[in-house]
């Protein structure tokens, strides 16, 4: 019966992989799979475990409170990307970003090229990659005309972006995930991975400053700062201000992320009401149409990505299955015997996430793995899957957003990026070994 389980995980992912292909959104199979699984389980009574990572054995236990206690963790993490979503979603209402764009003034390709680098590598690990993406990409259309020339500049924010959220506890959800679940914290996710990323993002934008694409100067520079007032750059600080204080406010209380991220949230929303001027309760229906429709929060709320809420549900409570019966387990022994070097299997898990969701990858090493917090391997897998999905463009959420918002191709991408991202994961990954070996002891 458990390789039925596996058949039908996947065939779940290979139908994710081929979303663009088969044009069905990655969340239905997703959440087919995680109910064909569960329910399989739970009428052919096969036995479920929770793993005790001390003793390194399994622990047998009823569907029910297994199902239960993970979907409790995954909440955790839905809640938390709820609430930075929303908090982004106030910041653009007022047009806060526009502060952002007004700093880049430079014609050079060269300049601009490493503005956008940096500014995605700073950007990601405060408000996420998938948001600092879009966010660049909607300034970047407003600056370069060009969209051959746009094509590369997205590229290279891609690989930024993903570099600059492996070291942040929120910049990835991947790292989001491996925070939460207690494998890292934030000091260490510091000390171990700030410096492979950096080298991550540096080597490809260096290497691509060389090319053809970024000699010379673009036109002219859309320097228009009519759309930023006082108030759209009070909520950018406010905002950003709020998700960085999630960490402090965890270390502080030893509460869940996500608690932190709510009251983030209600103060953020709470000077977003009293700006607008509306009336000031957000939850309680509003019989006048008009003036509910000028809710800054109520806004914010519509524009939330819920189709990506609902696929992370169906691949975490999948994940979660596969892990309940004990097979990630049973895999993590086996590729401790036939690969000694478990650094090798992280990087193959990095390189494997270009191709492969990283998502359910690092929910499948939390469930493989049983080393104790702030191990170098967690670090590592931090680094590795937050990376290694820019090597291909469907292989981060930075990457398929910028896929949809610039039209890039996957081929094109594959020949004239792919290489750049996979010398600076490399790159990173050397760092980040060589580090361990002789500096971080």
């Amino acid at each position: 019966m458990e390789t039925i389980l596996l058949g039908i995980f996947i065939a779940g992912y290979l139908l994710i992989t081929l979303e663009h292909s088969l044009r069905i959104d990655k969340l239905i199979p997703a959440l087919g799979m995680m109910a064909f699984l569960w329910a399989i389980i739970a009428i052919f009574n096969i036995p479920v475990f929770e793993v005790d990572t001390e003793l390194r054995e399994l622990i047998p236990t009823k569907v029910k409170k297994i199902m239960a206690y993970h979907l409790s963790h995954t909440s955790e993490i839905l809640i938390f990307l709820l609430g930075a979503m929303t908090i982004v979603e106030i910041i653009d209402y007022y047009n806060g970003f526009e502060k952002i764009k007004s700093f880049i003034r430079t014609k050079s390709k060269k300049r601009l090229l490493w503005i956008f680098a940096i500014l995605a590598f700073i950007l990601s690990a405060i408000i996420d990659n998938l948001t600092a993406t879009i966010v660049l990409i909607t300034i970047l259309q407003k600056i370069i005309r060009d969209k051959n020339l746009r094509l590369w500049f997205a590229g290279l924010i891609v690989i930024s972006a993903n570099a600059g959220g492996a070291w942040s506890p929120i910049g990835d959800v991947t790292t989001t995930m491996l925070w939460i679940a207690d494998k890292v914290t934030v000091p260490m996710l510091l000390y171990y991975v700030f410096i492979p990323s950096i080298v991550c993002m540096v080597v490809p934008v260096y290497a691509a400053s060389f090319l053809k694409p970024f000699k010379g100067n673009v036109g002219n520079v859309d320097n228009d700062e009519s759309n930023i007032t006082s108030i759209g750059t009070t909520m950018l600080w406010l905002g950003l201000g709020g998700i960085i204080f999630v960490p402090v406010f965890k270390v502080i209380t030893g509460l869940p992320p996500y608690v932190g991220m709510m009251l983030s949230l209600a103060i953020v929303a709470t000077f977003a009401e009293i700006f607008s001027g509306t009336k000031f309760n957000i939850t309680t229906p509003n019989d006048d149409s008009i003036m509910h429709s000028k809710s800054p929060v109520h806004s914010a709320l519509t524009k939330i990505e819920l189709p990506s809420i609902l696929f992370f549900l169906g691949i975490l409570m999948a994940v979660a299955a596969l892990e309940s019966i004990g097979y990630l387990f049973q895999f993590a022994q086996y590729l401790e015997v036939v690969i000694p070097d478990i650094r090798i299997v992280a990087g193959l898990l990095g390189l494997g996430s270009a191709v492969i969701d990283n998502v359910p990858l690092v929910a499948a090493s939390i469930g493989m793995f049983s080393q104790p917090i702030d191990d170098s391997l967690w670090h590592l897998i931090a680094y590795s899957a937050g990376t290694g999905g820019s090597v291909l463009v469907i292989g981060s959420a930075a990457g398929v957003v910028a896929m949809g918002m610039e039209k890039i191709e996957f081929f094109w991408y594959l020949k004239k990026i792919g290489w750049l991202a996979f010398i600076g994961f490399i790159s990173g990954f050397i760092t980040f070994v060589l580090l361990e070996a002789y500096v971080l002891v």
